[in-house]
């Protein structure tokens, strides 16, 4: 009985290993086309995307008309209710939500999973398009944005995601202006010998 359930076992692992190995590639390719479909749906059209960058943990993709960046692609995460939410955004160049695609998540169908349309949705202060990133919030923790209904923690980690997009884009920002990362210089403390 137990060499049967062994033999079982490891038919069916190698079969698995198998049609793992024979599907990778495929896999592979879809999801890079379809991040390549997500970047272009997120910018302006006609413009001229540049080499992805890393910048604060997520990847960056500028785009710019005749020379002039107009605009930046973030493929940004953050993990929501049931697991990790992908998202790419694409922001103006003064931080505004542009559109935003979902590359994946395993919210709640349902509930959660609605976040691949509820914050394009112009009903209420559900609409994120237009907005500036940064700071957004749900209206239950002060902000100006509805959650989904039930879906608070899906929510928040959507619009965290978002944020991070933005503090990415500052940060490179301030990067470009100085020519290296900003440091806050130490405070001096003086001590007193009284």
């Amino acid at each position: 009985m137990v060499l049967s359930l062994v033999i079982i076992s490891m038919v069916a692992a190698g079969a698995l290993a198998g049609v793992y190995a024979l599907t990778a590639e495929t896999i592979a390719v879809q999801e890079a086309q379809k991040q390549q479909a997500a970047i272009l749906a997120v910018l302006p059209e006609g413009s001229t995307i540049g080499e992805p960058e890393e910048v604060e943990g997520v990847t960056v993709y500028k785009a710019f008309i005749d020379e002039k960046w107009v605009a930046t692609a973030v493929e940004t995460s953050e993990v929501g209710f049931d697991g990790p939410q992908v998202i790419m955004v694409g922001l103006d160049a003064e931080g505004k939500v542009l559109d935003y695609v979902v590359l994946k998540q395993t919210e709640t169908p349902g509930l959660g999973a609605h976040i691949d349309h509820w914050f394009k949705d112009a009903a209420g202060n559900r609409s994120i398009i237009g907005k500036q990133a940064g700071a957004l919030a749900v209206s239950k923790d002060g902000g100006e944005v509805d959650a989904i209904t039930a879906a608070t923690i899906s929510s928040r980690a959507f619009l965290k995601a978002i944020n991070k997009a933005y503090a990415a884009i500052a940060a490179q920002e301030v990067e470009a202006a100085t020519g290296a990362t900003q440091q806050q210089p130490k405070e001096e403390t003086e001590v007193s010998h009284e």
